[in-house]
């Protein structure tokens, strides 16, 4: 079982910066995905960031240029940089974790509010 604890979200006015970290405590093999996802109310989840162990990224569209995706495997976490926020960045931001063959093991953090004021 894995447990993912994120933490750095908030209110932050259009054009600042946020900082969310996501730690991982349990079972899981090297060879895993951490990323971000957000989703709005009414929304489906759509992916943010990901960051596979040896550093392959991968970008939504929307924070191309904007947002890092980083991770510290020697402690289990993943950061996403947010930086010039815009109002429609406002949403519940969730880690994700994914490991196995296919990576086919999925697990989920809570949620981090981040709202962004115009």
């Amino acid at each position: 079982q894995v447990q993912l604890v994120e933490s750095g979200g908030g209110l932050v006015q259009a054009g600042g910066s946020l900082r969310l970290s996501c730690a991982a405590s349990g079972t899981m093999t090297s060879r895993n995905v951490m990323g971000w996802y957000r989703q709005t109310p009414g929304k489906q989840r759509e992916l943010v960031a990901a960051i596979g162990r040896i550093g392959t990224t991968s970008y939504a569209d929307s924070g191309k240029g904007r947002f890092t995706v980083s991770r510290d495997n020697a402690k289990n976490t993943v950061y996403l940089q947010m930086n010039s926020l815009k109002p429609e960045d406002t949403a519940t931001y969730y880690c994700n974790l994914k490991y196995g063959m296919a990576y086919e093991r999925d697990y989920w953090g809570q949620g981090t509010q981040v709202t962004v004021s115009s």
